[in-house]
């Protein structure tokens, strides 16, 4: 890894650790907030987990579309405070584990807590890099991940780990920021819009690109959304017609073959 990609890990750790500390996603600055329901979750998903699990930082919700069963296991790759780490484990029930994986000792504290405060029995929260999971080969059902992966500088390496921890015939959902189109330079430079997961975004299709040569398949797009204008944000980036409908909040679904 390129002494840039540290400096940009380092400082997303940074951020999102203070985050956790302060319970707050600070909306004012450009930063992933689900504002809207296009973006996030439904009042009766938000109602069924610790209100401190709920952080304001995702793009949208991939739980639901996973359809989880009893008894799998499910990982989910930037856990955060554990928002959906606690909704797959009501899904999988108590034979089912869910676990997640995030860089950030401060957020894995919190979810820790969220859990002992939920009471959840079939969850386990691991620290560790996306691009190195902590999990076993083919021993994960299902994947999922929310508006986290574009924060990666290396995402290559993560879709060919999702694809290591698979089972074979594993499936992911995952939401995440994908570009429609270059953004203005002084956006891409601006450290506030990465780790807001806007300048760490790459364009569509290069995404699906790497996607494609970690070897997944069945890739189909579920939801494609303009996240700026969802979240409110687009003037929070300069001029509104340099950035608008080229960030787009995406979830797809995709499968490692059998």
């Amino acid at each position: 890894m390129t002494q840039q990609n540290d400096n940009l890990v380092e400082i997303v750790k940074e951020r999102y650790g203070r985050i956790a500390q302060t319970g707050t996603s600070s909306c004012c600055e450009p930063t992933c907030c689900a504002t809207s329901e296009d973006l996030g979750y439904q009042e009766s998903d938000l109602a069924a987990v610790p209100a401190e699990a709920n952080l304001g930082l995702g793009c949208g919700a991939p739980i639901e579309p996973l359809e989880l069963r009893r008894g799998e296991t499910v990982l989910d790759l930037g856990s955060g405070a554990g928002i959906d780490v606690f909704l797959a484990a009501r899904l999988v029930g108590s034979q089912g584990r869910a676990i997640g994986v995030d860089m950030t000792p401060e957020m894995l504290s919190r979810a820790r807590a969220n859990a002992v405060k939920g009471g959840y029995t079939n969850v386990e929260f691991r620290e560790g890099r996306l691009e190195a999971l902590p999990v076993s080969e083919g021993t994960v059902d299902a994947v999922t991940s929310n508006c986290v992966i574009n924060l990666v500088p290396d995402k290559e390496a993560v879709f060919r780990e999702i694809y290591r921890v698979l089972k074979p015939g594993g499936r992911l959902v995952i939401s995440d920021i994908v570009l429609d189109g270059k953004l203005p330079e002084a956006v891409e430079k601006n450290i506030l819009a990465y780790v807001g997961c806007v300048s760490g975004a790459l364009l569509r299709d290069r995404y699906f690109e790497l996607v494609r040569r970690a070897g997944l398949t069945e890739i189909e797009i579920l939801k494609d959304v303009d996240f700026l204008a969802a979240a409110g944000q687009e003037e929070a980036f300069g001029n509104v017609e340099e950035v608008r409908g080229k960030v787009r909040s995406i979830t797809f679904r995709a499968r490692k073959p059998s």
